[in-house]
C-alpha cells in the first residue's frame, strides 16, 4: 500500500451502457470529490432524497448483484464492479451521478472503469487515508459456503475458491494481495452464468440486459461466446473482483486476510456485518507517515481514530 494519502480522479468520466438485470440504458458521470467524502452515488433522475452511500448496512439485496438503498427507499444496484475498480486503484473519494437504478454492466468486468480512471488520472491530496485493521478472526458460514477474515501485517489477501458441478468451470482457486499483486486479470474478468440458468433469471426479471457482449455463458463443457476466456482463472477471478467491491462497502481499505469458499455478495456482506458488531474485532486507523515500513503495523506510525 504505497499511496497513503486520499485520492480522487482528476476530471469527470462519462460512461453509458445497459443495466445487466434491468435491461435499461443508463448514463453515469464519475466526478472528483473532496477528501473525506468517500464514495457517493447520486440518482440524477430524481430531484430529492437521491443520495445513496455505499455502506455495509445499506445493502438491501445481495442476490446476483449488490444493491444499496437509502432511508427513502431509493436504490442503486450492480455497484460491485465499479466499487472493485475504486478499491483496487485506491480511489477514496468520488461522486457517481447516475440517471437510472443500475450501474451499466459494460463488458461484464471492471476493465473499462479501470481504463477510464487511469486515462483521466488520479489526484492525490495531503489528507491521510484511513484503514481498517483486523484485530480478531471472524467467520461466517451458510451451509457449504464459508468466509472468514483474520489479522494480517500489511496486506489485504483474498483467497477465493469456487466449486461448480459444471465440468468446464469445476473447482477454481486463486489468491491475490490486493495492494501488491498485478490486478489486471481480476479487473478484466467477466461475470458468468450457466446457459440453463438464463431463462430462470429472466423469468424473475433478472439478466434482462444480459448478452454475450457482457457475460460469459457456459453451456455444458463449452463457452458459447465468440470471445473465450481472457485468462485461465477468469471465473474465480471475477468472484475476487466482486469480493473487492463488496469489501469496499466497509468505507475504507482493509488490512486483513480473507478466505472464502463458494461465497458471493451476500456472504461478504454478512461477514462485514458480523465483523462490525464487535468493536474489538477491528481498529480504525489514520496513517500519519508518508511510508509504512514493510514490517508494519506498528501503532507508533498510526493514530487510532476509533
Amino acid at each position: 500500500m504505497t499511496g497513503l494519502s486520499q485520492k480522487t480522479i482528476k476530471k469527470n468520466i462519462e460512461l453509458s451502457g445497459i443495466g445487466l438485470h434491468s435491461g435499461n440504458m443508463v448514463n453515469i458521470i464519475i466526478k472528483p470529490a473532496m477528501p473525506n467524502t468517500g464514495i457517493l452515488f447520486k440518482r440524477t433522475d430524481l430531484k430529492e432524497n437521491n443520495l445513496i452511500i455505499p455502506n455495509v448496512y445499506n445493502v438491501s439485496n445481495a442476490s446476483y448483484c449488490t444493491t444499496i438503498t437509502n432511508e427513502n427507499k431509493v436504490s442503486v444496484s450492480t455497484i460491485e464492479h465499479l466499487m472493485g475498480a475504486f478499491y483496487g486503484l485506491g480511489i477514496d473519494n468520488a461522486i457517481v451521478e447516475i440517471d437510472n437504478q443500475e450501474v451499466p454492466i459494460l463488458d461484464g468486468s471492471a476493465k473499462i472503469f479501470v481504463e477510464e480512471i487511469l486515462k483521466t488520472g488520479v489526484k492525490k491530496s495531503d489528507v491521510p487515508i484511513k484503514i481498517i485493521k483486523i484485530e480478531k478472526s471472524v467467520s461466517y458460514t451458510n451451509g457449504k459456503k464459508k468466509i472468514s477474515i483474520k489479522p494480517s501485517k500489511l496486506s489485504l489477501d483474498i483467497d477465493f475458491e469456487i466449486k461448480y458441478e459444471n465440468s468446464l468451470i469445476g473447482t477454481q482457486r486463486n489468491v491475490v494481495d490486493v495492494y501488491k499483486s498485478d490486478l489486471s486479470k481480476i479487473y478484466n474478468s467477466r461475470t458468468f452464468c450457466l446457459y440453463e440458468d438464463v431463462e430462470k433469471l429472466r423469468s424473475i426479471n433478472l439478466a434482462l440486459g444480459g448478452s454475450l457482449e457482457n457475460a460469459i455463458v457456459v453451456k455444458d463443457d463449452e463457452i458459447i461466446n465468440d470471445e473465450k476466456l481472457r485468462n485461465d482463472k477468469e471465473f474465480v477471478n471475477h468472484k475476487i473482483l466482486d469480493c473487492m467491491g463488496d469489501l469496499y462497502l466497509s468505507g475504507f481499505r482493509i488490512i486483513g486476510s480473507v478466505e472464502c469458499s463458494q461465497g458471493g455478495h451476500l456472504l461478504t456482506n454478512q461477514l462485514l456485518r458480523k465483523l462490525f458488531k464487535d468493536n474489538s474485532n477491528f481498529s480504525l486507523l489514520e496513517v500519519k507517515e508518508k511510508v509504512v515500513p514493510n514490517t508494519f503495523i506498528n501503532r507508533a506510525h498510526l493514530r487510532s481514530i476509533a
